[in-house]
């Protein structure tokens, strides 16, 4: 009688879960799989929240949906194209002052991200020094930062009032810089108080970002760049700047979008109604779905910022990236 004795390899294949290959245990498939399941209720309200209303709002823009139609906007009747083409008609009443809020939040937009940029990085630049009371210092700028939008606008809409304001007690009364108080949140002085209202609570966030940003550069690089006689201008400029350029890139486009779609400042600044001089976008869109219930012509709207900040957007990234290919080669 022959004996066979079996091989090691004849055991492993006969024992369960001893294969040749690694065989997965359920166990790590369902550690593999919770992280996502725990985020399935964040992306599902995510959903609900953005998702569902930009859908139905892009539906929306097709209907000529009014306040006839306020109860069931599903029975307006479809318009197609047409509240596309009134917004774009900068011929007719309604294109023209669209075109003039556009061109007044890109005016608005260009220079209080500029400012924010130049105030916030000089800021951070100074604060890279030690000095006494630097903590405390760091602290009071980052108070517009941190108080609610409402309480901050509301604090300059009393300082910006004609007869007891602050802003005018100060430039007319106390250093008589202007003839009379000046009325500052009506005609074309609400556009300088809307961008310094936009500036002081957004430069801030740039110094924050920007500080954050010069802490990865290493000092060596000052030492060396001062001890071949650099100045700080130089060194502002040929170490400084480059150092910050990924940094910057990104704060740029954060703030821009921010600002173009603001629309607490000017709400709470003004009220339903803003002067033509700080008419941006975000208030023009809501006067016209709001205030003249003309739904659909402010839905066409709104696709038409979507589409517009998304070119940006795509544009910006491509030229960036682009940038930094050309540098890397």
């Amino acid at each position: 009688m022959t004996t066979t004795v079996p091989t090691e390899a004849a055991v492993r294949r006969s024992t369960p879960g001893t294969a040749d290959g690694p065989r997965r245990r359920p166990g790590r498939i369902r550690r593999i799989g919770l992280p996502y399941l725990l985020l399935l209720p964040a992306l599902l309200l995510e959903l609900l929240v953005h998702l569902v209303p930009m859908v139905i709002g892009i539906v929306m823009s097709f209907k000529e949906l009014t306040q006839f139609y306020i109860r069931d906007w599903t029975t307006a009747p479809w318009n197609g194209l047409g509240n596309y083409r009134m917004s774009v008609d900068f011929n007719a009443p309604v294109g023209a002052a669209l075109l003039h809020s556009f061109l007044v939040t890109v005016a608005f937009t260009l220079l209080s991200v500029g400012l924010c940029w130049l105030v916030g990085t000089a800021a951070a630049v100074y604060m890279q020094d030690t000095f006494r009371g630097r903590g405390l210092l760091r602290a009071l700028f980052l108070v517009p930062y941190a108080l609610p939008v409402y309480t901050a606008v509301i604090t300059w809409v009393f300082m910006f009032q004609h007869d007891n304001g602050l802003v005018n007690h100060v430039l007319h009364d106390q250093l008589g810089l202007t003839d009379k108080p000046s009325f500052w949140l009506i005609g074309d002085n609400s556009f300088l108080a809307l961008l310094t209202v936009s500036v002081w609570k957004g430069w801030p966030f740039a110094f924050l970002i920007v500080m954050a940003g010069l802490q990865n550069i290493p000092k060596e690089l000052y030492e060396a760049a001062a001890l071949d006689g650099a100045g700080l201008w130089q060194q502002l400029r040929r170490i400084t700047l480059p150092s910050l350029r990924p940094v910057n890139q990104v704060l740029v486009l954060v703030l821009f979008l921010w600002t173009f779609n603001d629309f607490n400042t000017p709400y709470v600044l003004f009220g339903k109604t803003a002067p033509a001089a700080a008419d941006l976008v975000s208030v023009h869109i809501y006067q016209a779905s709001f205030v003249t219930w003309n739904f659909g012509t402010g839905s066409a709207m709104s696709v038409l910022l979507l589409l517009f900040l998304l070119l940006v957007t795509g544009g910006y990234l491509w030229l960036t990236s682009r940038g930094r290919r050309t540098a890397d080669v």
